[in-house]
């Protein structure tokens, strides 16, 4: 029998698991402006994900990669979230990096 179905299956499914409270602690520590970086990783893992030889390996890193960036779009709407109280508000988050010209983009959302 060939397992590499089921096993992918679970592998994608506890890694976009994972992603969930990523976005969350994320968002409570550093803030919605950090969708940026998040998202570079995300790329960064999926093309990685390209020249890994092993299957195994090669579809993990490529999930985590797409998980990184589904968690990038999230990041704002976990801010809304946080506004009206779902989840506890932190007021001193990490500033990142060219935080003024970020400020002028867009936040992505699927």
């Amino acid at each position: 029998m060939n397992y590499f179905g089921l096993l992918t299956g679970l592998a994608t499914l506890l890694i976009i698991g994972l992603g969930f409270p990523l976005v969350i602690h994320g968002e409570r520590r550093f803030g919605f402006l950090w969708w940026p970086y998040m998202m570079a990783v995300g790329i960064a893992l999926i093309v990685a994900s390209l020249f890994i030889q092993s299957d195994w390996l090669s579809v993990v890193i490529g999930v985590l990669g797409a998980t990184f960036v589904w968690g990038s779009t999230e990041l704002k709407e976990q801010a809304v979230r946080t506004e009206i109280g779902w989840y506890p508000f932190n007021d001193q988050k990490i500033k990142p990096p060219f935080e003024k010209i970020i400020k002028k983009w867009r936040a992505p959302h699927l």
